[in-house]
């Protein structure tokens, strides 16, 4: 049951966006920056280190409905997505994304724990600034993001194939003209 009086079977970040619209748009159009607009690394690898730090941080609902999208962009299922949040360096991941995946696992214990190492490594495997620049915006938002569903106490669909089936709409449609109010269980 969540802390705050919420409107009724909005599971996730879904609850506190229709309760406070006004913060839900600048929070989409980040999101929409952040994981959808033109970038060097593919929609797939950024939701994949949304889902990352989003297990890092154990916020289910969110590592479940990033994972999903995620799964529809790299063409990969349930299982593959969950080995890379357990062990992303034995996976057949690209260098550079494993460089970036560490990044984004330090700024999740607190920005001060990335290091002058992990950037050099990173642009040694391949990486931007720019690339550098959003993997530790994508992992501060994305810890801003699960405090905001886990810190309300909302509740997520234990039901992780409902977030497997909504990941291609949700690629569709993006981030920007999300709709709180639409139930996820409607596919």
């Amino acid at each position: 049951m969540a802390h705050i009086t919420l409107p009724e079977g909005l599971p996730g970040i879904r609850g506190p966006m229709a309760f406070r619209p006004e913060t839900a748009k600048p929070l989409n159009a980040l999101a929409e920056i952040l994981l959808r607009r033109e970038n060097s690394l593919s929609r797939g690898d950024r939701e994949l280190m949304a889902t990352y730090v989003s297990s890092l941080n154990d916020c289910f609902f969110c590592q479940n409905a990033h994972g999903g999208i995620a799964q529809h962009y790299l063409q990969c299922d349930m299982a593959f997505i969950d080995q890379v949040k357990k062990d992303y360096e034995s996976m057949p991941l690209s260098d550079k994304l494993k460089a970036l995946l560490s990044i984004a696992g330090s700024v999740q214990k607190g920005g001060q724990h990335v290091t002058s190492a992990q950037i050099e490594k990173a642009k040694a495997r391949g990486a931007t600034d720019m690339e550098i620049h959003d993997t530790v915006l994508i992992a501060a938002a994305f810890c801003m993001f699960n405090r905001y569903v886990d810190g309300l106490g909302t509740w997520a669909p234990q039901d992780r194939n409902i977030y497997v089936a909504r990941g291609p709409r949700r690629a569709e449609e993006g981030y920007e003209n999300f709709d709180p109010m639409e139930r996820l269980a409607a596919g």
